[in-house]
C-alpha cells in the first residue's frame, strides 16, 4: 500500500511541475527577445556538471536498494570494498551527492543574483526560481528521506522487509526528482 500511494502521490506532484512547465514555456512564447536575454547570463557548464552529480545519485540510490532489497543495511566489509557496501553506505553517498546538487544551486543562485537575476527582476526570473527552486525543495525532502531510512536502520537490530520498502520508496521519489530536474534543465539550460 505505502508504494502505491506513493506512485499516486508523485503522480499528483507531476501535475504541479507540469503546470510550472506550461507556465514556463507560455511565457516563454509570448516574450521571445526577454528570453534571449536573460539566458546568457545562465552558466550551461556549472548547471551540466552538477546535474551530472544528481543523475549519478540515481545510480547510487538504485544500488542502495538492490542492497535493501538483498537484506543487507549495512557493509560488511571495509568502507572502502564498494563491492560490500549495504544500503546505508549508497544512500549515504547518495545523500552526499545530492547536497551537492542543492549547494551548487545555491552558487548559482547567488552568482545570477549577482548578475541582477532576481525572483522580481522579469517574469523568466519568477519562472525560473520558482521551478527550480521547488525542484530544490524537493530534493531537501529526498535528502531527508534517505538520513530517515538510513536512520530506521540503526535505530532497530534488525534489517526488515519494512524497512527495505521505505528503501524502495524513497528510491522511487529520488529518481522522480531526478527525471523532473533532466526535464527542466533541458528546458532552461538547453533549449532556452
Amino acid at each position: 500500500m505505502v508504494t502505491v500511494g506513493t506512485i499516486i502521490w508523485l503522480a499528483s506532484d507531476l501535475l504541479f511541475f507540469a503546470a510550472l512547465f506550461a507556465a514556463y514555456f507560455t511565457v516563454r512564447n509570448v516574450t521571445p527577445e526577454l528570453w534571449a536575454q536573460e539566458t546568457e547570463l545562465l552558466n550551461f557548464p556549472f548547471a551540466a556538471t552538477n546535474t551530472s552529480i544528481l543523475v549519478a545519485s540515481s545510480v547510487t540510490c538504485q544500488l542502495g536498494v538492490f542492497a535493501a532489497a538483498r537484506g543487507k543495511a549495512g557493509r560488511s566489509a571495509g568502507l572502502f570494498n564498494v563491492r560490500q557496501w549495504g544500503m546505508r553506505e549508497w544512500f549515504g553517498l547518495s545523500f552526499v551527492m545530492g547536497a551537492i546538487f542543492v549547494g551548487g544551486q545555491a552558487t548559482e543562485y547567488a552568482e545570477l543574483i549577482e548578475h541582477g537575476l532576481t525572483l522580481s527582476s522579469s517574469a523568466y526570473g519568477s519562472l525560473f526560481y520558482l521551478a527550480t527552486g521547488f525542484h530544490g525543495i524537493h530534493v531537501v525532502a529526498g535528502l531527508m528521506a534517505f538520513l530517515l531510512v538510513i536512520g530506521r536502520t540503526f535505530v532497530t537490530r534488525k534489517f526488515t522487509h519494512e524497512q527495505a520498502i521505505s528503501a524502495i520508496v524513497v528510491s522511487y521519489y529520488w529518481h522522480f526528482v531526478d527525471v523532473v530536474w533532466v526535464a527542466l534543465f533541458a528546458s532552461i539550460y538547453i533549449l532556452q
